[in-house]
């Protein structure tokens, strides 16, 4: 065993040993969908005294967060996002209903003289001291400038006063200086006459007066209230004045707040969709390591055990990381397993062609010509993929950030899982006489059936690449003719909204369904079955009210109904969601071609986003088709679909650009059919590995996947045509216009030059290399 062999096996035991003990000795950071709770995003918003900034909207997230711990609830995470976002996680609350009415309120209290009763001309007119607005009672009163805000409270309680028969009560404690001015308040009113208005003094909450109470007989003219001795008095319930007396010891928040968007996710569903993700992860994974095992024998199963490693590593550099743990993420986590086997691929196939030269007859040699000769392919199809985990984390919102993140750590770990340990596994085993003599074992010695057949028949795919072009220009106009005929269903995400999904006691047919929500008020919903007892309701516009009545509806007729998730999506976040999506669509084109640019000559760079447009199309123009709906989660899979098909494009230019600088008078079209014909077996056993983990997906994830690996499967079978059959007959085609010459072949470093006999290339048509 070389001493490299021995440094990357101590390396990888070192970090498997690191993996396991953080995977036993730590919790995993579950999101809301998997934990079931709610996640409301606040809109801070300019007021007449603050604006919507970083420091204000700072402080408005310290108050909420004193009213957050005051409901009791456990562990809540309360983040700022951008300049002016809020973004608050309640774990276990499922009725949103309290939280959203006790955190959403502004709770702008304010203090106001009595200048007199109001009128309705006042009340329309702009008051240049004070507003106009009506008491308990429902009479208007002219209220003077604010004398004293919320801020100025410094306790404010609930009581209940039996003997006096007045009921429950709030009262307020101020400080100092805030003291002396609600003294002085109550001192001028105090100079009126009992009975005169002006001896009132109004108490103002969100624009409402809340209480307006005479001040007593007993306090003389400038003498005034003291701290401490004041009640806000109404007809309160006890909840009610709890609930006010959370607000004004919370604090008034320093700017107005708007829900822009709510998700709640019933702990079932978050626990079902673990356990579906987990069987699919199992058996994807089983299905992938059998198959290359199988395909690559001893090797592929030293792989397999390599992508054990990998999945235990991934998961703890997640826990490790703080990462939250989201359902997109965790499908993420699965996908990523099927990916992993990408760089085992490519060194595999690569370590196969090296051995059938007669220049490597070696089997340590050809395996080390492997890892070297695919290092290229590798690099560059991952940084593929990890521009687009950087595109999903930076536009994306929620939990597609999630996936973003999981995607990016499935990559690095991949590639750490194939180029370490499975290469130290593989080189430990090569260094076996057993293993090197008997050629049915180690699973690289003979080419393998697809390479073989190809060999065999040699077909040349590229004669006249305008068939292909004309191929894929045929699937591009029917993907096109879906989205302008059946239109394209955009998610509650990009068209604001609600959506609730229930699970009744017995079955409810969509009519019926339908008919009960409409007599309940709610004619614009749409309805439809989510499973056999679920139903899915969508609607424009509705309250919190309005979905506990619409629930109440269902549950009478379905003989009770569970809330399994809630998607509320303001109008305006809508459109902001739409326009980062439309965004991050064009940004990764444009960084895709940057990239490809700069690694490749430009017709490979141009040729490869063709493909990846032509993959967009097909897929959107397939979910129109089909019916399905395009939300974030869509939007994940196809940025995950741009980056696989920019890796098979990439692997496959790779190889046209190193046969062709192998012989440079060669024709192209020539080279790049040799350069597709030597990169189907690693096209076809790498679309294998992902093809597995998401048909595991698609079957056992549930319907909260289904959408997502189906978008997958699409996408990753026409990322895998395209790069082939799209992408190089457009490279060739441009090619015939490029005045460029054909790239200049790389010395191997540490490689001496050659001075003996010349060598010969078995795929350069007799060329001197």
């Amino acid at each position: 065993m070389t001493r490299a062999t021995t440094v990357r096996a101590v390396l990888a035991a070192a970090v498997l040993l690191v993996s396991v003990l953080i995977t036993l000795t730590m919790s995993p950071r579950l999101g809301l969908d998997l934990q079931g709770g709610t996640r409301m995003v606040l809109q801070a918003k300019d007021s007449e005294t603050a604006k919507a900034d970083r420091e204000s909207t700072d402080r408005t997230l310290e108050v909420l967060r004193q009213r957050i711990d005051s409901l009791g609830v456990a562990e809540p995470v309360l983040t700022r996002s951008g300049e002016d976002r809020i973004i608050v996680e309640l774990p276990d609350v499922q009725d949103p209903r309290q939280a959203a009415e006790v955190i959403g309120r502004t709770a702008q209290l304010s203090f106001h003289a009595v200048q007199g009763p109001g009128t309705e001309e006042k009340k329309q007119a702009t008051a240049k001291d004070g507003p106009t607005l009506p008491d308990e009672q429902g009479g208007l009163l002219d209220l003077g400038p604010v004398q004293l805000s919320g801020a100025g409270v410094k306790d404010a309680t609930a009581d209940f006063d039996a003997q006096q028969g007045t009921g429950w009560s709030v009262s307020l404690d101020f400080h100092k200086d805030a003291g002396k001015k609600w003294t002085g308040l109550t001192g001028e009113a105090a100079c009126h006459p009992a009975g005169d208005e002006r001896r009132r003094v109004a108490i103002v909450l969100d624009g409402k007066v809340i209480s307006s109470p005479q001040v007593s007989p007993s306090v003389g003219c400038n003498v005034g209230l003291p701290s401490g001795s004041t009640q806000i008095t109404g007809s309160f319930s006890a909840d009610e004045a709890r609930d006010l007396a959370l607000l004004i010891k919370g604090g008034a928040l320093p700017l107005p707040v708007e829900i822009v968007e709510q998700r709640t996710v019933g702990p079932t569903l978050g626990a079902a969709a673990i356990d579906a993700s987990a069987r699919a992860a199992l058996i994807g994974a089983a299905a992938t390591a059998l198959f290359i095992t199988v395909m690559y024998r001893l090797f592929g199963a030293l792989a397999a055990t390599a992508l054990a490693a990998y999945g235990v590593i991934s998961y703890a550099a997640l826990v490790a990381l703080g990462v939250t743990l989201t359902l997109p993420g965790l499908a993420g986590f699965v996908l990523a397993i099927g990916m992993a086997v990408d760089a085992n691929v490519l060194v595999f196939e690569r370590a196969r062609e090296e051995y059938a030269d007669r220049r490597n007859g070696s089997l340590r040699s050809a395996l080390g010509a492997g890892f070297r000769n695919a290092w290229s392919a590798v690099a560059d199809s991952n940084v593929t993929t990890l521009i687009a985990a950087g595109l999903l984390f930076f536009l994306g919102s929620g939990p597609v950030k999630g996936f973003g993140v999981t995607l990016a750590i499935g990559v690095l770990v991949s590639m750490f899982s194939a180029l370490v340990i499975a290469r130290a596994l593989t080189e430990i085993a090569a260094g076996s006489r057993f293993v090197g003599d008997y050629r049915g074992v180690n699973g690289i010695a003979r080419p393998g059936r697809i390479r073989t057949w190809l060999n065999e028949r040699d077909p040349q795919l590229f004669r006249s690449p305008r068939r292909w072009l004309m191929v894929s220009t045929a699937l591009v106009l029917l993907a096109v003719t879906g989205i302008l005929v059946r239109g394209v269903d955009l998610g509650v995400e990009f068209t604001g909204g609600r959506l609730v999904e229930y699970s009744t006691s017995r079955p409810v047919d969509v009519e019926t369904a339908r008919d009960t929500i409409a007599a309940a008020g709610f004619t614009d919903a749409e309805v439809t079955t989510a499973g056999e007892n679920d139903l899915s309701v969508r609607t424009g516009k509705l309250d919190n009210d309005g979905e506990h009545a619409l629930r109440a509806a269902l549950a009478e007729e379905g003989g009770g109904a569970t809330k399994v998730r809630d998607e509320l999506i303001g109008p305006s976040l809508g459109d902001e969601l739409r326009r980062n999506a439309l965004i991050a669509l064009g940004v990764a084109v444009l960084v895709q071609l940057a990239y490809l640019a700069a690694r490749f000559r430009w017709t490979f760079a141009v040729a490869s986003v063709g493909a990846l447009v032509h993959d967009v199309a097909i897929l959107v123009g397939a979910f129109a088709w089909l019916g399905r709906p395009v939300d974030g989660i869509f939007l994940a899979a196809l940025l995950t679909v741009i980056g696989y098909s920019v890796n098979d494009s990439v692997v496959v230019f790779d190889r046209v650009r190193e046969l062709w600088a192998r012989n440079r008078r060669a024709p192209i079209a020539d080279v790049a059919n040799r350069a597709v014909l030597q990169t189907v077996p690693r096209t076809v056993n790498t679309g294998m590995g992902a093809l597995f983990i998401l048909i595991a997906l698609a079957v056992l994830g549930g319907d909260s996947l289904a959408d997502f690996a189906l978008a997958l499967l699409i996408g990753i079978c026409v990322g895998t045509y395209s790069s082939v059959m799209t992408a190089v007959p457009g490279a060739l085609l441009l090619e015939r216009s490029s005045k460029a010459p054909p790239p200049a072949r790389k010395r191997a470093p540490g490689r001496k030059k050659s001075v003996g006999r010349p060598r010969r290339d078995p795929a350069d048509n007799g060329a001197r290399v």
